[in-house]
């Protein structure tokens, strides 16, 4: 069917379910690769040419005139042929598949600008080097790619000049160029279409130019239609369903708590379900509006120096701490493809998981040894726990939304990032079908991580060896609007995998009455009330220990059940381990009781002494956090895969791609209302065999932030990490062969002649 017929059955009201369009005959792929590693993500030549392919297509074949890119991105190809290109082996001790030709590919999302429709592309380059559309599919009405950078930006200028806005920031006290706004997704709201693309906008005021606007919430929150760029209209249905009466603002303003006189807090409003549109904006003349708070909260030194009470003056003890690698940094880059003690692994910018790490291996003695074939942040979500209208429309899936690359900082060197630093650019395409680029946005360096390993024989005359543990980090840093996030991924010289997550930025805050109780919050400012929410993150592992057939194994530690002073345990002391091998696709909750830890397998191969399976542990004692939203919430409802610390399930490639399986709330997330059908949650249903197969594993952490007034007005860093340790995967300890430590630069702190700097040397 081309696209011409789709327009047709979209004028009939009939194009409900997604149309697709087959363009390509080709299967002879091209015999000169175009890429330098298969998969290196897309150019910016790469994506200007694409983009132009589409445009070329559409004005060719369609009715289609306007359109707006959201994403555009390469389509990984098969995993078999990824190993066998590289030459990395799929199973323990036999040689590598033979290789077979790669075809580059590549996917795009786009929107209808004149009727709002969603499109998704997938092109293919040919042999003679030029991108043709393969697939063109016109999407469900109520699927919606992630939301730009600019939809976003626009968002605030359609709030700012919006006539019906200023007025009712104009009863606060504001003028329209202090009005400014964080669009949002719109997260779950019936009362609106769901195939009207919309975002909430988080009201805020600003006094100055760089002043810190979340000091300064506003008391209302208006609904943005995307597509016309205006403030969304509603109303009641004309004689025509097609035809609404565009009468109504979508405005919604926040009930407030009162306190009574027992302590206890009452909702000013009876329910805290959503009003009727109509009644809460009409209504909105007649309700006590609260003006936004005045005091300055700034973070920037200048404008603290003028704002503070008494000034403002920077620490003078803080004594310049410089990392120095006088013989330049032990890593290497051949492009995206990275070298360091023993690793090698692919790095990648991807505009929906922002680092996206691929083909890890380890040289053990000469042997290379797969570990992951793919490792990245697949989503998060942050649920917010105010359950008045509309705060239950706070939980953004930041990557799945918005998308984290799109996000990303250019980062700045001696700032985000010390030392010597390598850095990766990224590139994403805009509305125009340019592509932008982020010079500095991987930073890729090395830093000391205290002692790896020491021992001393105290006995007299013994000795003593201490090693320092060094870590390569690769690291990206993201603002979601008033949150960042900084994504650490840490390789280790004793075979560990690190995922660091760190959290600052900003709360969001909304305002309150003096006095107000904030039953589900913490005023951590006078007027200022941050919600209590939570930052669940999603972590998608795609194992290969030692080739692709991969076993789950679930252990718990028990507690002999033999009573103290009895033959079995006569001190009381006994525990052992209970293994379990996952078998079918499933999701997995921690249990603190039971210290329970999962290990990732290879059935195939045996450590030597142990007698065990190979394989890597998972920890994540730090962050498995219980989802606090109700199972049958709007959250759970949409985000499946935060009711689970870990999943496990089959991997699904396509026939002439990589994994189908890459999202676990769904590939399009904006304004889901339910579990999409390509999430964890229904994958697992299928209950596929998962033991000694192809499989991936997601790994929900996260932290529950109730916040302090020490979070104010910046908050300082929180961390999580989920660790990945070799368990009877090597002979022995990995890291013996590092050298000791003894740095000639360490001296003394004080030069007092107190110190005593001989004492027993650190490595003989």
């Amino acid at each position: 069917m081309s696209l011409n017929d789709i327009s047709a059955e979209k004028a009939n009201n009939n194009a409900d379910n997604s149309t697709t369009t087959n363009l390509s005959s080709h299967s002879k792929p091209p015999s000169n690769p175009s890429f330098k590693h298969p998969l290196d993500p897309l150019t910016g030549d790469e994506i200007k040419a694409a983009s132009l392919e589409i445009r070329r297509y559409l004005l060719a074949n369609t009715e289609v005139k306007a359109v707006k890119f959201i994403t555009l991105s390469l389509v990984p190809a098969p995993k078999r042929a990824v190993l066998a290109y590289l030459g990395i082996p799929i199973t323990p001790g036999s040689k590598p598949e033979k290789p077979v030709p790669i075809v580059r590919r590549a996917e795009s999302d786009f929107l209808d600008v004149v009727h709002g429709r969603a499109y998704n592309a997938t092109l293919l380059l040919n042999p003679e080097g030029k991108w043709e559309v393969d697939v063109m599919t016109l999407l469900p009405e109520e699927f919606h790619p992630q939301i730009s950078v600019e939809e976003l930006t626009e968002c605030e200028v359609v709030v700012r000049n919006s006539p019906i806005i200023q007025k009712i920031a104009k009863d606060v006290g504001l003028e329209p160029e202090q009005i400014y706004c964080d669009g949002w997704a719109i997260g779950y709201d019936e009362r609106f279409p769901q195939a009207q693309r919309v975002q909430q906008a988080l009201m805020f005021a600003r006094f100055s130019e760089h002043d810190n606007l979340y000091a300064h919430p506003l008391d209302f929150v208006p609904v943005v239609d995307v597509t016309n760029n205006e403030v969304l209209y509603v109303g009641k249905s004309t004689s025509s369903p097609s035809l609404i009466a565009l009468t109504i603002p979508a405005i919604d303003f926040p009930p407030h708590y009162i306190r009574n006189p027992d302590g206890s807090a009452s909702l000013s409003v009876h329910s805290t379900a959503p009003p009727p549109v109509a009644a809460d904006s009409l209504g909105a003349s007649k309700r006590e509006r609260i003006p936004p708070p005045r005091k300055a909260w700034n973070f920037l030194p200048d404008l603290m120096a003028e704002t503070e009470e008494g000034g403002y003056e920077p620490r003078k003890d803080v004594k310049p701490l410089h990392v120095v690698q006088p013989e330049g940094v032990s890593f290497k880059m051949d492009g995206h493809v990275l070298e360091w003690q023993n690793w090698k692994m692919h790095i990648a910018f991807s505009q929906r998981e922002g680092i996206a790490l691929s083909t890890i291996t380890y040289n053990d003695k000469g042997e290379i040894r797969p570990i992951m074939y793919r490792l990245s942040l697949a989503e998060m979500v942050v649920p917010y726990g105010a359950p008045e209208y509309p705060h239950p429309r706070k939980f953004a899936f930041d990557s799945g939304e918005y998308g984290m690359g799109t996000m990303a900082n250019e980062l700045s060197l001696g700032c985000d990032c010390l030392g010597q630093i390598h850095y990766l650019p990224g590139v994403f395409v805009s509305h125009s079908g340019d592509p932008f680029v982020i010079k500095n946005v991987i930073c890729i360096h090395e830093e000391d991580a205290g002692v790896l390993w020491k021992h001393s024989d105290y006995r007299p005359g013994g000795r003593s060896q201490t090693v320092r543990r060094r870590r390569l980090v690769v690291s990206m840093v993201c603002t979601l609007a008033n949150y960042e996030y900084i994504w650490n991924y840490h390789f280790y010289q004793d075979g560990t995998i690190e995922f660091e997550i760190r959290l600052t930025g900003i709360l969001s805050v909304y305002v309150g009455k003096d006095g107000e109780p904030s039953p589900y919050g913490t005023v951590v400012a006078p007027n200022i009330n941050a919600h209590h929410h939570q930052h669940l993150f999603s972590i998608r592992v795609d194992p290969m220990i030692d080739g692709l057939n991969n076993s789950v194994v679930e252990t718990d530690i028990i507690p002999l059940n033999a009573p103290t002073g009895s033959k079995e345990n006569f001190a009381g002391n006994a525990f052992f381990t209970k293994d379990e091998v996952l078998k079918k696709e499933c999701g997995r909750s921690f249990d603190y009781a039971k210290d329970r830890r999962w290990k990732i397998v290879n059935s195939s191969k045996q450590h030597y002494s142990s007698g065990k399976d190979v394989g890597y542990s998972i920890g994540v004692k730090g962050g498995a956090t219980p989802m606090m939203s109700r199972p049958d919430g709007w959250a759970a409802r949409r985000a499946k895969f935060i009711s689970n610390t870990l999943w496990v399930c089959r991997d699904v490639e396509g026939p002439q791609s990589g994994s189908l399986r890459m999202w676990p709330a769904g590939k399009y997330v904006p304004q889901t209302r339910e579990e999409p059908e390509d999430s964890v949650g229904q994958w697992v249903e299928r209950g596929l065999d998962v033991e000694n197969q192809d499989i991936l594993v997601y790994l929900t952490v996260g932290t529950t932030h109730i916040a302090r007034p020490e979070d104010w007005p910046v908050m300082p860093v929180e961390t999580l990490h989920v660790t990945f340790r070799p368990n009877s995967f090597f002979k022995a300890n990995p890291s013996m062969d590092v050298p000791g430590s003894n740095d000639p630069l360490s001296v003394p702190a004080f030069d007092s002649g107190n110190n005593n700097t001989s004492g027993n040397a650190c490595c003989q």
